[in-house]
């Protein structure tokens, strides 16, 4: 039995045209999903991409492809599916962890960016570092140096919108459009983790999430934006394939009931009901031992 973790996603920090095609560099919090691989009889409720992946770990591992009948696939995640939070690579990420250590078979960290990519356009948290990531390959994988602190107030909405809904949005000629302040917000997201500096990362995702609007748009931008004037926050970051949006902030500093209740005031709960404070972390898949916090 072996059990792995991987961080939920609010969104991205950046996506867009970069280097010559879409990336994106995942805004990994400390929400994960849980798997546990044992021997036994598959549940009934499992997830299918999470068999999905075993399909192809054993293929990849050269195993035999009747192994996938006597492995067990528990999965524990409260991550809201299908608004831009990662759950899916979350799921498979740990899966294929907790897998290779059940089976004692060697996975670093590219050759599981391959896996992902070949179930799903994939985000970057499965990286141990903050990465810009294809998403849709995995031939690209820079990894960020450093970790400004900070914490996500992650806005939830409702509203759901699937990878595979989101990828069939006609968004290469935007995507280009925007490729110049995509390219200003990488060479900030750089200099930013170079230096500590979470004014300077909050610049970088303001602007992905502004270039985002022309494709998908979020209800009440400009209010966001006047939010995080108003009370001096880092920054806001978008999923730019789902709902939720993300105030950077540091609780030490900012007054996040001061902030929350302004979001009410405003009228802004309309849209996003639920709130979560969340730590950001750098992202990599965790196992038993490792430590370890959990969303309640």
């Amino acid at each position: 039995m072996a059990q792995a973790h991987c961080p939920a996603s609010c969104g991205e920090l950046i996506q867009g045209w970069i280097l010559g095609s879409e990336k994106l560099v995942s805004c990994p919090v400390d929400w994960y999903s849980s798997v546990e691989v044992t021997y036994g009889a598959p549940l009934p409720d499992e997830r299918p991409l999470t068999r999905a992946m075993i399909r192809l770990l054993l293929e990849h591992w050269r195993l035999p492809a009747s192994l996938t009948h006597t492995l067990r696939i528990d999965c524990r995640s409260t991550i809201p599916v299908a608004k831009g939070m990662a759950s899916s690579t979350a799921d498979i990420a740990a899966t294929a962890v907790a897998a290779a250590c059940h089976l004692d078979q060697p996975l670093d960290e590219p050759t599981l960016a391959k896996l992902c990519v070949a179930l799903e356009p994939t985000d970057s948290t499965l990286f141990s570092a903050l990465t810009l990531f294809d998403h849709h390959d995995a031939q690209t994988h820079i990894a960020c140096n450093g970790l400004p602190q900070m914490e996500v107030l992650v806005l939830e909405s409702p509203l759901t919108l699937t990878t595979a809904d989101y990828h069939r949005l006609p968004r290469q000629q935007i995507l280009q459009d925007n490729a110049r302040t995509l390219d200003l917000a990488w060479q900030k997201l750089q200099q930013a983790c170079q230096r500590n500096d979470p004014s300077l990362l909050g610049e970088a995702t303001t602007l992905s999430a502004i270039a985002s609007q022309a494709l998908l748009p979020k209800p009440a931008f400009n209010t966001l934006l006047e939010v995080v004037e108003r009370y001096g926050l880092y920054g806001l970051n978008v999923a730019h394939s789902g709902s939720v949006v993300g105030l950077l902030l540091d609780s030490a500093r900012h007054d996040v009931d001061e902030v929350r209740e302004r979001l009410n005031t405003l009228k802004l709960l309309a849209h996003w009901p639920q709130n979560h404070l969340l730590k950001m972390v750098a992202g990599g898949i965790r196992q038993d031992g490792e430590r370890r916090t959990s969303h309640r």
